[in-house]
């Protein structure tokens, strides 16, 4: 599945007046190596991302990890750069 401006990440938490740091949740099927290439989210301007925010991506295939990236840059083009990404696994409690 390839990125679609109809399911944008979400913004769930802004820093106001801060020059990035704010907190983006991204529901996808995509994989990280899919999701973390230069241009993925193409709307990232449009979006307000900023160099700092954090985009936390969840696999909403049920698979046990998700995924946080750095926006480490807004292209011309308006879209971002993320980071590699950070693997987190789902936590789970066994008794």
């Amino acid at each position: 599945m390839a990125y679609s401006t109809s399911n944008p990440p979400s913004l769930v938490n802004q820093l106001v007046g801060a020059a990035g740091g704010s907190t983006w949740v991204y529901n996808s099927t995509d994989a990280a190596t899919v999701v973390r290439v230069d241009t993925y989210i193409s709307n990232a301007s449009d979006l307000g991302m900023a160099v700092g925010d954090v985009v936390h991506q969840r696999d909403i295939t049920g698979a046990t990890v998700a995924h946080d990236y750095v926006v480490l840059a807004i292209n011309a083009d308006g879209s971002a750069e993320l980071s590699n990404g950070t693997a987190t696994p789902v936590l789970t409690d066994t008794d």
